[in-house]
Protein backbone atom coordinates (compact mmCIF):
# COMPACT_ATOMS: atom_id res chain seq x y z
CA UNK A 1 0.00 0.00 0.00
CA UNK A 2 1.38 3.55 -0.74
CA UNK A 3 2.10 5.70 1.79
CA UNK A 4 1.34 9.33 3.28
CA UNK A 5 3.33 10.68 6.28
CA UNK A 6 1.59 14.07 7.58
CA UNK A 7 3.71 17.00 9.09
CA UNK A 8 3.82 17.08 12.96
CA UNK A 9 0.53 18.71 13.79
CA UNK A 10 -0.66 18.60 10.88
CA UNK A 11 -2.93 15.65 11.61
CA UNK A 12 -5.86 16.48 14.41
CA UNK A 13 -8.08 17.67 12.03
CA UNK A 14 -7.56 13.88 10.48
CA UNK A 15 -8.43 12.05 13.78
CA UNK A 16 -11.06 13.57 14.11
CA UNK A 17 -12.90 12.23 11.15
CA UNK A 18 -12.37 15.26 8.55
CA UNK A 19 -12.11 14.01 5.33
CA UNK A 20 -9.90 16.21 3.72
CA UNK A 21 -6.38 17.04 3.80
CA UNK A 22 -4.73 19.70 2.31
CA UNK A 23 -1.55 19.55 0.62
CA UNK A 24 0.57 21.54 2.88
CA UNK A 25 -0.26 19.43 5.54
CA UNK A 26 1.98 15.89 3.78
CA UNK A 27 5.57 15.87 4.27
CA UNK A 28 6.52 13.30 2.07
CA UNK A 29 4.73 10.53 0.25
CA UNK A 30 5.71 7.08 -1.63
CA UNK A 31 7.64 7.55 -4.75
CA UNK A 32 5.15 5.09 -6.65
CA UNK A 33 1.82 7.14 -5.34
CA UNK A 34 0.37 8.48 -8.41
CA UNK A 35 -3.06 10.49 -8.26
CA UNK A 36 -6.20 8.45 -7.90
CA UNK A 37 -4.02 5.99 -5.97
CA UNK A 38 -5.34 4.77 -3.08
CA UNK A 39 -3.12 5.27 0.08
CA UNK A 40 -2.41 4.87 3.66
CA UNK A 41 -2.10 8.34 5.70
CA UNK A 42 0.16 8.15 8.78
CA UNK A 43 1.08 11.10 11.39
CA UNK A 44 4.65 12.66 11.94
CA UNK A 45 5.12 9.39 14.75
CA UNK A 46 4.22 6.96 12.07
CA UNK A 47 0.95 6.23 13.31
CA UNK A 48 -1.98 5.30 11.13
CA UNK A 49 -4.90 7.67 10.79
CA UNK A 50 -6.80 6.20 7.52
CA UNK A 51 -7.19 5.23 3.46
CA UNK A 52 -7.44 8.05 1.45
CA UNK A 53 -7.31 8.95 -2.08
CA UNK A 54 -4.52 10.72 -3.38
CA UNK A 55 -4.20 13.92 -6.03
CA UNK A 56 -1.74 15.84 -6.10
CA UNK A 57 -3.21 18.53 -8.08
CA UNK A 58 -5.72 19.13 -5.97
CA UNK A 59 -5.43 21.46 -2.80
CA UNK A 60 -7.06 18.71 -1.11
CA UNK A 61 -4.38 16.57 -1.83
CA UNK A 62 -6.13 13.75 0.14
CA UNK A 63 -9.83 12.54 0.26
CA UNK A 64 -10.36 9.82 3.31
CA UNK A 65 -12.56 7.18 2.95
CA UNK A 66 -11.67 4.73 6.23
CA UNK A 67 -10.43 4.55 9.52
CA UNK A 68 -10.81 0.91 10.44
CA UNK A 69 -7.00 -0.16 9.20
CA UNK A 70 -8.85 -3.87 9.40
CA UNK A 71 -10.62 -2.74 6.10
CA UNK A 72 -9.52 -2.79 2.53
CA UNK A 73 -10.65 -0.28 0.23
CA UNK A 74 -11.46 -2.82 -2.55
CA UNK A 75 -14.76 -3.10 -5.17
CA UNK A 76 -16.45 -4.82 -2.19
CA UNK A 77 -16.14 -1.43 0.20
CA UNK A 78 -17.24 0.77 -2.70
CA UNK A 79 -20.38 -1.23 -3.52
CA UNK A 80 -21.13 -1.17 0.60
CA UNK A 81 -20.91 2.50 0.72
CA UNK A 82 -22.96 2.80 -2.36
CA UNK A 83 -25.55 0.66 -1.09
CA UNK A 84 -25.63 2.12 2.52
CA UNK A 85 -26.46 5.14 0.81
CA UNK A 86 -28.97 4.26 -1.51
CA UNK A 87 -30.64 2.48 1.42
CA UNK A 88 -30.95 5.74 3.79
CA UNK A 89 -33.22 7.25 0.79
CA UNK A 90 -35.41 4.68 -0.40
CA UNK A 91 -37.89 5.79 2.27
CA UNK A 92 -38.40 9.09 0.74
CA UNK A 93 -39.55 7.89 -3.12
CA UNK A 94 -42.94 7.38 -3.06
CA UNK A 95 -46.11 8.23 -5.40
CA UNK A 96 -45.52 11.79 -4.66
CA UNK A 97 -42.00 11.58 -5.05
CA UNK A 98 -39.84 9.66 -7.33
CA UNK A 99 -37.32 12.45 -7.51
CA UNK A 100 -34.15 12.36 -4.56
CA UNK A 101 -30.24 12.65 -4.45
CA UNK A 102 -28.88 9.01 -4.13
CA UNK A 103 -25.77 10.11 -2.68
CA UNK A 104 -23.71 13.32 -1.28
CA UNK A 105 -20.47 12.77 -1.75
CA UNK A 106 -18.25 13.20 1.55
CA UNK A 107 -21.72 12.87 3.49
CA UNK A 108 -22.02 9.29 2.62
CA UNK A 109 -18.44 8.64 2.66
CA UNK A 110 -18.15 8.90 -0.77
CA UNK A 111 -16.47 11.82 -1.80
CA UNK A 112 -16.24 13.17 -5.14
CA UNK A 113 -19.73 11.56 -5.94
CA UNK A 114 -23.05 13.14 -6.67
CA UNK A 115 -25.69 10.59 -7.78
CA UNK A 116 -29.29 11.78 -8.39
CA UNK A 117 -32.62 9.48 -9.61
CA UNK A 118 -34.95 11.70 -11.50
CA UNK A 119 -38.00 9.15 -12.14
CA UNK A 120 -36.59 5.92 -14.42
CA UNK A 121 -33.05 8.08 -14.98
CA UNK A 122 -29.97 8.79 -12.86
CA UNK A 123 -27.37 11.53 -13.21
CA UNK A 124 -24.43 11.37 -11.66
CA UNK A 125 -21.39 14.24 -11.31
CA UNK A 126 -17.56 12.54 -10.19
CA UNK A 127 -15.41 15.83 -9.33
CA UNK A 128 -12.34 13.69 -7.67
CA UNK A 129 -9.66 11.52 -9.69
CA UNK A 130 -10.02 8.92 -7.42
CA UNK A 131 -13.93 8.54 -7.84
CA UNK A 132 -12.96 8.68 -11.77
CA UNK A 133 -11.02 5.18 -11.73
CA UNK A 134 -14.01 3.52 -9.97
CA UNK A 135 -16.47 5.33 -11.45
CA UNK A 136 -17.63 1.88 -13.80
CA UNK A 137 -18.32 -0.02 -9.96
CA UNK A 138 -20.45 2.44 -8.99
CA UNK A 139 -22.46 2.51 -11.89
CA UNK A 140 -23.14 -1.19 -12.14
CA UNK A 141 -23.87 -1.06 -8.57
CA UNK A 142 -26.22 1.65 -9.26
CA UNK A 143 -27.85 -0.76 -11.95
CA UNK A 144 -28.02 -3.68 -9.62
CA UNK A 145 -29.92 -1.50 -6.98
CA UNK A 146 -32.30 0.82 -8.35
CA UNK A 147 -32.48 -0.69 -12.11
CA UNK A 148 -32.96 2.69 -13.77
CA UNK A 149 -33.75 2.98 -17.53
CA UNK A 150 -30.05 4.98 -17.89
CA UNK A 151 -27.43 6.40 -15.78
CA UNK A 152 -26.01 9.53 -17.59
CA UNK A 153 -23.24 11.76 -16.29
CA UNK A 154 -23.03 15.28 -16.03
CA UNK A 155 -19.21 15.93 -15.06
CA UNK A 156 -18.50 19.31 -16.15
CA UNK A 157 -18.29 21.12 -12.70
CA UNK A 158 -14.91 23.70 -11.87
CA UNK A 159 -13.96 21.46 -9.57
CA UNK A 160 -12.84 19.22 -11.77
CA UNK A 161 -10.31 21.44 -13.28
CA UNK A 162 -9.17 21.48 -9.96
CA UNK A 163 -8.60 17.74 -9.84
CA UNK A 164 -6.56 17.78 -13.05
CA UNK A 165 -9.69 16.39 -14.32
CA UNK A 166 -11.45 17.34 -18.01
CA UNK A 167 -15.35 17.39 -18.75
CA UNK A 168 -16.82 14.32 -19.38
CA UNK A 169 -20.38 14.11 -20.04
CA UNK A 170 -22.32 11.38 -21.65
CA UNK A 171 -24.22 8.10 -21.45
CA UNK A 172 -22.44 5.53 -18.74
CA UNK A 173 -25.11 2.92 -18.64
CA UNK A 174 -28.85 1.95 -20.51
CA UNK A 175 -30.92 4.39 -22.87
CA UNK A 176 -30.26 8.24 -22.90
CA UNK A 177 -32.46 10.32 -21.60
CA UNK A 178 -34.76 12.26 -23.52
CA UNK A 179 -34.64 15.35 -23.92
CA UNK A 180 -37.16 15.66 -20.94
CA UNK A 181 -37.47 13.50 -18.38
CA UNK A 182 -41.05 13.09 -16.43
CA UNK A 183 -40.34 13.50 -13.02
CA UNK A 184 -42.73 14.61 -9.52
CA UNK A 185 -41.68 15.63 -6.43
CA UNK A 186 -44.50 17.05 -3.91
CA UNK A 187 -47.31 15.56 -5.88
CA UNK A 188 -46.34 18.33 -8.70
CA UNK A 189 -44.96 17.25 -12.48
CA UNK A 190 -41.64 18.49 -13.79
CA UNK A 191 -40.22 18.07 -17.09
CA UNK A 192 -36.26 17.68 -16.14
CA UNK A 193 -33.31 18.66 -19.26
CA UNK A 194 -30.74 15.73 -17.01
CA UNK A 195 -28.36 16.13 -20.48
CA UNK A 196 -28.19 20.24 -20.65
CA UNK A 197 -29.92 21.00 -18.47
CA UNK A 198 -28.21 22.98 -14.75
CA UNK A 199 -26.34 21.19 -12.54
CA UNK A 200 -27.38 17.28 -12.64
CA UNK A 201 -30.86 18.84 -14.27
CA UNK A 202 -32.93 19.96 -11.56
CA UNK A 203 -32.38 21.19 -7.70
CA UNK A 204 -33.96 18.37 -5.27
CA UNK A 205 -32.16 19.86 -2.09
CA UNK A 206 -35.12 22.49 -2.45
CA UNK A 207 -37.93 19.76 -2.13
CA UNK A 208 -38.90 20.84 1.41
CA UNK A 209 -38.35 24.38 1.15
CA UNK A 210 -40.50 24.21 -1.60
CA UNK A 211 -43.12 22.84 0.22
CA UNK A 212 -42.45 24.96 3.62
CA UNK A 213 -42.96 28.65 1.40
CA UNK A 214 -45.56 27.44 -0.69
CA UNK A 215 -48.26 27.17 2.61
CA UNK A 216 -47.68 30.93 2.59
CA UNK A 217 -48.82 31.47 -1.20
CA UNK A 218 -52.65 31.24 -0.74
CA UNK A 219 -54.31 34.05 -2.56
CA UNK A 220 -50.94 36.08 -2.52
CA UNK A 221 -48.92 37.75 -5.38
CA UNK A 222 -45.71 36.11 -5.48
CA UNK A 223 -42.05 36.84 -7.01
CA UNK A 224 -40.31 33.85 -7.56
CA UNK A 225 -36.65 35.29 -8.67
CA UNK A 226 -33.93 32.69 -10.13
CA UNK A 227 -36.65 30.16 -11.10
CA UNK A 228 -34.97 28.19 -13.23
CA UNK A 229 -37.43 25.10 -14.24
CA UNK A 230 -39.89 26.62 -11.56
CA UNK A 231 -40.05 24.68 -8.07
CA UNK A 232 -41.42 27.46 -6.00
CA UNK A 233 -43.79 28.72 -8.54
CA UNK A 234 -45.59 25.57 -9.03
CA UNK A 235 -45.71 24.99 -5.84
CA UNK A 236 -46.98 28.67 -5.16
CA UNK A 237 -49.62 27.93 -7.53
CA UNK A 238 -50.52 24.55 -6.11
CA UNK A 239 -51.35 26.46 -2.67
CA UNK A 240 -54.02 28.65 -5.06
CA UNK A 241 -51.39 31.64 -5.27
CA UNK A 242 -53.03 34.67 -6.67
CA UNK A 243 -50.52 35.38 -9.81
CA UNK A 244 -46.75 34.44 -10.06
CA UNK A 245 -43.85 36.25 -12.02
CA UNK A 246 -41.00 33.89 -12.35
CA UNK A 247 -37.95 35.37 -13.72
CA UNK A 248 -34.57 33.76 -14.77
CA UNK A 249 -31.79 34.43 -16.97
CA UNK A 250 -31.95 31.21 -19.20
CA UNK A 251 -34.37 30.65 -21.57
CA UNK A 252 -33.91 27.45 -21.39
CA UNK A 253 -35.15 27.39 -17.73
CA UNK A 254 -38.34 29.95 -18.75
CA UNK A 255 -39.03 27.23 -21.67
CA UNK A 256 -39.06 24.88 -19.38
CA UNK A 257 -40.94 26.52 -16.72
CA UNK A 258 -43.69 27.33 -19.45
CA UNK A 259 -44.33 23.64 -20.21
CA UNK A 260 -44.33 22.36 -16.17
CA UNK A 261 -47.03 25.06 -15.79
CA UNK A 262 -49.15 23.30 -18.81
CA UNK A 263 -48.17 20.19 -17.42
CA UNK A 264 -49.74 20.49 -14.27
CA UNK A 265 -52.39 22.47 -16.03
CA UNK A 266 -52.78 26.09 -13.99
CA UNK A 267 -53.88 28.56 -14.93
CA UNK A 268 -51.12 30.65 -17.60
CA UNK A 269 -52.89 33.39 -17.20
CA UNK A 270 -52.17 33.88 -13.90
CA UNK A 271 -48.11 33.67 -14.48
CA UNK A 272 -45.64 36.02 -15.59
CA UNK A 273 -42.44 34.34 -16.60
CA UNK A 274 -39.31 37.02 -17.30
CA UNK A 275 -36.02 36.23 -19.55
CA UNK A 276 -34.06 38.58 -17.82
CA UNK A 277 -30.92 39.28 -14.90
CA UNK A 278 -32.46 39.00 -11.52
CA UNK A 279 -30.99 42.14 -10.33
CA UNK A 280 -31.76 44.42 -13.44
CA UNK A 281 -35.54 43.12 -13.27
CA UNK A 282 -35.51 43.99 -9.88
CA UNK A 283 -34.82 47.49 -10.29
CA UNK A 284 -37.01 47.84 -13.36
CA UNK A 285 -39.89 46.71 -10.69
CA UNK A 286 -38.78 48.91 -8.29
CA UNK A 287 -38.86 52.11 -10.60
CA UNK A 288 -42.45 51.08 -11.89
CA UNK A 289 -43.69 51.00 -7.94
CA UNK A 290 -45.03 47.51 -8.01
CA UNK A 291 -45.36 45.59 -5.01
CA UNK A 292 -45.74 41.44 -3.96
CA UNK A 293 -46.68 39.65 -1.04
CA UNK A 294 -44.36 36.93 -1.09
CA UNK A 295 -40.84 36.96 -2.53
CA UNK A 296 -38.60 34.32 -3.08
CA UNK A 297 -34.82 34.74 -3.86
CA UNK A 298 -32.73 31.34 -4.59
CA UNK A 299 -29.70 32.68 -6.24
CA UNK A 300 -26.51 30.84 -7.24
CA UNK A 301 -23.73 30.15 -5.20
CA UNK A 302 -22.00 33.62 -4.69
CA UNK A 303 -19.39 32.86 -2.79
CA UNK A 304 -17.31 29.40 -3.64
CA UNK A 305 -14.78 30.20 -1.08
CA UNK A 306 -13.87 32.08 2.29
CA UNK A 307 -11.53 34.04 0.03
CA UNK A 308 -14.91 35.20 -1.67
CA UNK A 309 -17.31 35.79 1.55
CA UNK A 310 -16.85 39.42 1.56
CA UNK A 311 -17.67 40.60 -2.02
CA UNK A 312 -20.47 37.55 -1.93
CA UNK A 313 -21.99 39.46 1.48
CA UNK A 314 -22.33 43.00 -0.75
CA UNK A 315 -24.11 40.89 -3.50
CA UNK A 316 -26.55 39.34 -1.47
CA UNK A 317 -27.17 42.53 0.49
CA UNK A 318 -27.80 44.13 -2.51
CA UNK A 319 -30.21 41.85 -3.80
CA UNK A 320 -32.35 41.12 -0.75
CA UNK A 321 -32.06 44.91 -0.21
CA UNK A 322 -34.46 45.42 -3.74
CA UNK A 323 -36.33 42.54 -2.39
CA UNK A 324 -37.65 43.68 0.51
CA UNK A 325 -38.20 47.02 -1.57
CA UNK A 326 -40.48 45.19 -3.34
CA UNK A 327 -42.76 43.89 -0.75
CA UNK A 328 -46.09 45.07 0.79
CA UNK A 329 -46.36 46.12 4.50
CA UNK A 330 -46.72 42.07 6.09
CA UNK A 331 -45.43 40.62 3.27
CA UNK A 332 -42.71 37.81 3.29
CA UNK A 333 -39.44 37.32 1.84
CA UNK A 334 -37.94 33.69 0.84
CA UNK A 335 -34.34 34.14 1.05
CA UNK A 336 -31.68 31.71 0.49
CA UNK A 337 -27.77 30.73 0.38
CA UNK A 338 -26.52 28.12 -0.80
CA UNK A 339 -22.55 28.89 -0.29
CA UNK A 340 -21.06 26.87 2.11
CA UNK A 341 -18.69 29.52 2.94
CA UNK A 342 -21.56 31.79 4.38
CA UNK A 343 -22.70 30.41 7.93
CA UNK A 344 -26.36 31.44 8.61
CA UNK A 345 -25.68 33.64 11.53
CA UNK A 346 -23.39 35.69 9.01
CA UNK A 347 -26.34 35.59 6.74
CA UNK A 348 -28.66 36.60 8.91
CA UNK A 349 -26.25 40.09 9.18
CA UNK A 350 -26.87 40.36 5.83
CA UNK A 351 -29.82 40.66 5.68
CA UNK A 352 -30.35 42.58 8.51
CA UNK A 353 -27.96 44.85 6.81
CA UNK A 354 -30.18 44.96 3.69
CA UNK A 355 -33.19 45.52 5.67
CA UNK A 356 -31.25 48.34 7.33
CA UNK A 357 -30.36 49.88 4.17
CA UNK A 358 -33.97 49.37 2.49
CA UNK A 359 -35.77 51.47 5.54
CA UNK A 360 -37.55 48.10 6.64
CA UNK A 361 -37.86 47.09 10.03
CA UNK A 362 -37.81 42.89 9.78
CA UNK A 363 -38.59 39.36 11.29
CA UNK A 364 -36.93 36.11 11.11
CA UNK A 365 -40.14 33.71 11.50
CA UNK A 366 -38.80 30.78 9.97
CA UNK A 367 -34.73 28.97 9.33
CA UNK A 368 -35.22 26.74 5.90
CA UNK A 369 -32.31 24.15 5.91
CA UNK A 370 -31.06 21.53 3.19
CA UNK A 371 -33.69 18.18 2.94
CA UNK A 372 -32.22 14.71 4.45
CA UNK A 373 -30.82 13.38 0.84
CA UNK A 374 -28.44 15.91 1.81
CA UNK A 375 -27.53 15.07 5.18
CA UNK A 376 -24.69 16.98 7.07
CA UNK A 377 -21.84 14.80 8.79
CA UNK A 378 -21.03 15.55 11.58
CA UNK A 379 -16.71 16.00 11.08
CA UNK A 380 -17.61 17.90 7.66
CA UNK A 381 -19.48 20.88 8.29
CA UNK A 382 -18.39 21.84 4.87
CA UNK A 383 -21.27 20.16 4.00
CA UNK A 384 -24.24 22.55 5.46
CA UNK A 385 -24.12 24.57 2.12
CA UNK A 386 -27.96 25.47 1.63
CA UNK A 387 -29.75 27.82 4.61
CA UNK A 388 -32.19 30.31 4.02
CA UNK A 389 -34.67 32.70 6.04
CA UNK A 390 -38.57 33.49 6.30
CA UNK A 391 -38.72 37.47 6.52
CA UNK A 392 -41.71 39.05 7.46
CA UNK A 393 -41.72 42.89 6.85
CA UNK A 394 -43.11 45.06 9.81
Amino acid sequence: MNKIILNKGKDKAAWQLHPWIFSGAIARVSETLQNGDIASVYNHDDEFIAYGMYNNQSRVAVRLLEWDPRKEINESWWRDRLQRAVKNRLHLLNEKNNTVRLVFAEADFLPGLIADKYGDYISIQVHAAGMERIKSILVDELNLLLKPKGIYERSDLKSREYEGLPDDNGLRSGETPPAFVDIIENGILYQVNIVEGQKSGFYCDQRDNRYITAKYAKDKKVLDCFCYSGGFTLNAFRENASSVTSVDSSALAIETLKQNIELNGYDSSKHVAVQSDVNKYLRELGEQGEKFDLIILDPPKYAPSRSTLEKASRAYKDLNRRGLMLLNSGGLLATFSCSGAMDIDTFKQVIAWAALDAGKEIQFIYQYCQPEDHPVRASFNEGEYLKGLLVRVL
